[in-house]
């Protein structure tokens, strides 16, 4: 196989003949010139595959007979124009129309032209609608999810709170059981929002604590942490578990308390990223470590232990009760496993 000489200067794009070879074989992408009236000038294969039109159809045509009726109206045509006069380039997604009427999703960019005499406009798209509807079909499942998802917690929480009621269970236990099911439902709409993306710390922080906040001091810092949907829902309960504590026995539960929720991420020697979170309360009752382990300790325990690879720590120091979480980052299998069961 020979192979081209280094003294040979490369192909030059700008060669006309080469210039046409490429456009009539970009058969994936539609590209089309415009004058500086917006009216088409030059139509490629690629165009009259992906619009419908022949040359001799569109050719002389304004380019918004490729706009849907409510694009035309307002005369988004005309502002895509006026930014890549303004910018030299301006991007170009949204629903387009074939020539028999049916619409397809198109995405590309409009940018000024100026060669020679040729003053205009160059427009490059592709029908990008498969990954468009794929897309959409996506969310519509992803949003049905969500629906079904919360109706089963509201009803898992109707069904505790009707059979705890009818057993004659205390009030406390009931109402510990609702909060905690809230508190699960408060990450899930977070993670709604992020459509199950995963989630931001600060804002699961704020989410579970915002019912404890009002009247109330907790001070937040950090930097910008992002967690899977395991470590949002086991990080909002264990936090929901803490303020509960703190409301009836620690820091909250006097006026002066505060709670200080801090965070930091840092690297091991691999390059792996872990998490340290540490609640700190102050300003509370004296802290005795409990005669024994409650639920909420054992579940905070739990969340971060075992195979998960993160551990928690609680500290009943004299001026409050302190927290410590350590949290891997990096990897699905450094996931905190949530595990609600006893041993």
């Amino acid at each position: 196989m020979g192979m081209r000489d280094a003294t040979t200067p490369p192909p030059d794009l700008r060669d006309p003949v080469i210039a046409d070879l490429i456009v009539a074989n970009a058969r994936e992408y539609a590209i089309i010139i415009l004058d500086e009236d917006g009216v088409i000038t030059v139509w490629s294969p690629g165009a009259e595959r992906i619009f419908g039109y022949e040359p001799e159809e569109i050719v002389g045509h304004p380019v918004a007979e490729l706009f849907v009726p409510s694009d035309v109206a307002a005369e988004a045509y005309v502002l895509e124009l006026e930014v890549a006069r303004a910018q030299g380039r301006a991007e170009d997604s949204r629903w387009h129309l074939h020539k028999d009427g049916r619409r397809f999703w198109g995405n590309g960019a409009t940018m000024r032209l100026e060669t020679g005499n040729r003053r205009g406009f160059l427009k490059i798209m592709r029908d990008e609608t498969t990954s468009k509807r794929a897309d959409e079909q996506r969310v519509l499942l992803l949003n049905e999810l969500n629906h079904r998802i919360k109706n089963t917690l509201a009803t898992v929480q109707g069904i505790a709170e009707q059979t705890l009621r009818a057993g004659q269970v205390d009030h406390r236990t009931r109402e510990n059981l609702t909060e905690r099911l809230l508190a699960l439902s408060k990450a899930h709409d977070v993670l709604v929002d992020e459509n199950w993306a995963g989630a931001d710390l600060e804002t699961i922080v704020r989410q579970t604590l915002g019912p404890h906040a009002e009247g109330r001091r907790f001070d937040l810092d950090g930097p910008p942490v992002r967690l899977n949907p395991q470590q949002a829902v086991s990080l909002s309960l264990t936090l929901h578990e803490l303020a509960t504590n703190a409301l009836k026995y620690g820091s909250l539960s006097s006026e002066e308390g505060t709670v200080a929720v801090t965070w930091n991420v840092a690297l091991d020697g691999q390059g792996r990223r872990h998490m340290n979170l540490l609640w700190s309360e102050s300003g509370g009752p004296p802290v005795y470590k409990p005669e024994q382990t409650g639920f909420g300790t054992r579940l905070i325990t739990r969340h971060f232990g075992g195979e998960s690879g993160g551990s928690a720590r609680l500290v009943y120091a004299s001026s409050g009760l302190r927290c410590i979480l350590e949290l891997p980052l990096s990897g699905p299998e450094e996931t905190p496993i949530l595990n609600l069961h006893g041993p």
